[in-house]
């Protein structure tokens, strides 16, 4: 099965950092991020920037709006996607995600949905 671990932090927590804090914290990730993608079941680890755009279809045409979008504090910062057998092993293995196991991670508001794929569809390779 498949499953897509969501990431989510409050940026004015993390912007709140002085930049050798942030840069210590993210250095103490390296390691449990090591042992996370050496379970093998990590298929995409994804981090995202905080610019993005909305499309949506209004009045017949297809309209672009700045973002963010997220209407409380948090924002998503990574999506993630597992191979596991089931709810339990997804959840044994994203809890080896810096997000659960960097003590910085609880004073900094970090945290992880994970949930089953229903559908998916790999796009194919391109030619070459």
């Amino acid at each position: 099965m498949k499953f897509i671990c969501i990431g989510y932090y409050e940026p004015a927590l993390m912007d709140a950092l002085p930049p050798a804090e942030l840069a210590a914290v993210m250095s103490r990730c390296r390691p449990h991020m090591a042992n996370y993608e050496a379970t093998g079941q990590v298929l995409v680890d994804a981090g995202l920037a905080s610019e993005s755009r909305l499309l949506q279809r209004q009045h017949g045409q297809v309209r672009v709006t700045d973002g963010p979008f997220a209407e409380a504090k948090e924002m998503v910062g990574s999506v993630l996607l597992l191979e596991a057998a089931d709810m339990a092993d997804a959840l044994r293995v994203a809890a080896m995600h810096p997000s659960s196991q960097v003590p910085d991670a609880e004073r900094l508001r970090w945290r992880m949905e994970v949930r089953p794929v229903d559908y998916f569809k790999a796009a194919d390779a391109p030619a070459g």
